[in-house]
């Protein structure tokens, strides 16, 4: 899509020196001392607790915890602390101007770009090793090799935020020696401008690989900022801005049509999200002549949170994704304005958020000069105060995921095969929310550890098919890979109907397993109708956000009340929520509740959920 246009429409000609100005120095008083003052109250304040703390040592053995005990956490903490107090120590000195707080600021972001510059590697110990056929395992390779750079996600992000350091304060720094600078360059330029134009390897570039993910638009746009803002001359700057389009448009081949993110609303940030700053700069640095947003794929990638919002904070969470997930607001209402779609604008406006969560999430430096100086603009509501999309049913059926409302209820489903990017076992299944609170819940994600991405990934039991609202056909759960996928998906007016056999590994001994959700007046009609070569016993499972109590063919837990067929034997068990990521969505326990029938070969089960 973008490199078609670029054959005909060569980069380097249309670009122009004022599109390389992304942000105002320091210097530039009006611009700074125009930001609103929240912001520059949650700016002070963010300085001044960054600034009571030293930067942390980044070590060999924090980096080698990663193959020696699984922890992502020993190398990853005093990486992004620096990063952060960087930021917030860039964005102080700039809001602060001539204070006299400002010189220990100024020394700060001094401080902080020669921690960074002086890491051996700006690659996190769990990215140390580039992910693509025949590469050695993260035990081979325990320590980064200096010699050759590799780019990841966060090396990129690096580059990004030391040059809108250098944008920003490069007058001051200057002063205070005339190498910060070309320190800087230097670095950027030889770990990530280099690497990216003489190496084909990088699996996330997709030529060695073709199953790309967040990591090729969120990379590719932090090398562009880094690019841009660096004193490349034009023919440079437009051959790599065109190679990077490549690698967009590679990416853009494995999103389906729908415009649906595999990897979960949450992660719409770094797919969409950094898809959009891309093309914000390509728009920019060519003077408004590199313009895609009318693409249909475009727009329907835009949308995707939109289409995915539940209400309350609350988004469709299949896979590796939060349930309450922090969404870029602003790259929101960018997207709604260049689409001259109020209703996006108005989402983008309502989710905004703080430049503290842009700096948390991971540190975005460049959302949160975004969030800055893009004006918020007047929000618009409903009647009632809900967001308009409060009251939207959606179905993507490209992704094979959505969600049905009927009056106080919303069914949220999804087919899909389990080999999805950040993939949980979980064709088939639901969530239910009454009142638009969360009753049947997906768990999501958790902290990520060594595990999380390895062999060992479906022993952690968030991503099993056991913990999710599925049956058990015996014992036998659904498998992971591409081929264990939903058949015969077929969407309706007010739910979904899908053969699930095939989600299930051979051992299960299914014939079939038609699972048929739909909203009707009484409630959430669940139906299965299954067949199995031979007698079996089946356990449905649902996971509760509240604590069930049960009758002979009855539960109630929170708003939920369940009717289920009495020949099934009830057991629950309380699942508590120990992880810090989980415990930000679901505070204290969840309930497992089983379901079991005797042995037969054939079920035709039916469960009517309703409000309480």
């Amino acid at each position: 899509m973008l490199t078609e246009w670029i054959r005909n429409h060569p980069v380097a000609p249309m670009l122009t020196e004022p599109g390389r100005r992304l942000v105002p120095a320091a210097e530039d008083r009006k611009a700074w001392e125009s930001i609103r003052p929240e912001h520059r109250a949650e700016i002070q304040a963010l300085a001044e607790n960054y600034g009571q703390q030293a930067y942390p040592m980044r070590t060999a053995t924090g980096f080698l915890a990663f193959v020696r005990e699984g922890s992502r956490k020993a190398d990853e903490d005093p990486y992004f602390f620096r990063r952060r107090k960087l930021c917030a120590a860039v964005l102080g000195y700039c809001a602060d101007g001539a204070a006299k707080a400002s010189s220990q600021l100024l020394d700060d972001i001094v401080d902080g770009i020669w921690c960074i510059c002086e890491e051996s590697s700006w690659v996190i110990s769990a990215h140390n090793v580039n992910a693509i056929p025949g590469a050695p395992s993260p035990a081979d390779y325990p320590l980064p090799d200096t010699r050759r750079p590799y780019v990841d996600l966060f090396s990129a992000q690096t580059g990004m935020i030391l040059s809108f350091t250098a944008a920003l304060a490069g007058e001051a720094l200057r002063q205070v020696s005339g190498e910060i600078i070309p320190r800087i360059r230097r670095e950027i330029q030889g770990r990530i401008l280099e690497p990216f134009m003489e190496n084909d390897d990088f699996w996330w570039m997709g030529f060695r690989r073709k199953d790309l993910c967040n990591w090729t638009p969120w990379i590719v746009s932090n090398v562009m900022y880094c690019a841009v803002m660096s004193p490349m001359e034009a023919a440079k700057l437009g051959a790599l801005l065109e190679r990077g389009c490549g690698m967009l448009d590679r990416w853009l081949d494995c999103v389906p049509a729908d415009g649906g993110c595999d990897e979960g609303a949450g992660y719409w940030n770094m797919a969409g999200g950094a898809f959009m700053d891309c093309l914000e700069l390509l728009d920019r640095v060519t003077g408004g002549k590199a313009v895609f947003w009318q693409e249909e794929k475009i727009r329907n990638i835009m949308l995707f949170p939109l289409r995915a919002e539940i209400g309350n904070g609350w988004f469709l969470n299949f896979a590796d994704c939060d349930a309450r997930p922090f969404i870029s607001g602003e790259r929101l209402q960018a997207a709604g304005e260049k689409l001259q779609m109020p209703e996006l604008t108005e989402m983008g406006m309502r989710l905004r958020g703080t430049l503290n969560e842009q700096l948390s999430d991971v540190p975005h430096l460049s959302r949160a000069l975004q969030l800055l100086f893009h004006p918020e603009g007047k929000r618009e509501q409903a009647a009632d105060g809900r967001a308009v999309s409060d009251s939207r049913s959606c179905w993507l059926p490209d992704l094979q995921a959505g969600m049905f409302r009927r009056e106080a209820l919303t069914l949220c489903c999804k087919g899909g095969h389990n080999g999805e990017s950040h993939n949980h076992n979980d064709v088939g299944s639901f969530m239910l929310y009454i009142d638009g609170e969360p009753e049947i819940v997906d768990a999501g994600n958790m902290t990520y550890t060594a595990k999380t991405f390895s062999g060992e990934r479906y022993t952690l039991w968030n991503t099993r098919s056991g913990y999710h609202n599925l049956p058990l056909i015996g014992n036998t759960e659904q498998q992971a890979g591409p081929d264990f996928r939903a058949r015969e998906v077929c969407p309706g007016e007010n739910g979904i109907s899908l053969e699930l056999a095939a989600a299930y590994p051979p051992e299960a001994g299914l014939v079939s397993l038609r699972r048929q959700m739909t909203l009707e007046e009484e409630g959430l009609r669940l139906t299965d109708e299954v067949t199995l070569k031979n007698p079996r016993p089946v356990t449905w499972v649902f996971l509760l956000r509240h604590k069930p109590e049960a009758g002979r063919n009855m539960l109630s837990a929170g708003r939920l009340e369940m009717a289920f067929p009495e020949a099934l034997r009830f057991s629950c068990e309380e699942v508590k929520v120990t992880d810090l990521r989980m415990a930000r969505n679901y505070p204290g326990s969840l309930w497992r509740v089983c379901l079991t029938a005797r042995e037969a070969s054939s079920f035709r089960t039916e469960f009517l959920c309703r409000r309480a």
